[in-house]
């Protein structure tokens, strides 16, 4: 797997998906972005595989957005494992900001 795939996935959600930042985009939006390594297998002094984690952030003013559970769905029919962070209200632009964390193995 690779990390374009889980663009794929996202796209298969909204189009309005960003890498690291999201900035000057209106809502509903995704952006995502690695931030770090979960786990490795190592043979021979040798990492052989590495998985990696991050983030998918989407942001919406819709309470109940059929989009979060398009998001699991999209993540479930790609084979990526991801688990539902935190949902968090931001009052200051009125939107509803969903996080989940996510890990794909690169091969």
């Amino acid at each position: 797997m690779q990390l374009s795939d889980l663009k794929v996935a996202l796209l298969t959600v909204t189009s309005s998906v960003r890498k690291f930042d999201g900035t000057g985009m209106t809502c509903p939006y995704i952006v995502w972005a690695e931030d770090g390594q979960a786990d490795a297998v190592w043979a021979n002094s040798r990492m052989q595989a590495q998985a990696i984690t991050g983030t998918i952030d989407y942001f919406t003013a819709l309470d109940n957005d059929p989009n979060c559970v398009k998001i699991q769905d999209a993540l479930n029919d790609a084979g990526i494992a991801f688990r539902l962070e935190s949902v968090q209200y931001e009052p200051d632009q009125k939107i509803i900001h969903h996080e989940w964390v996510w890990s794909i193995w690169l091969g």
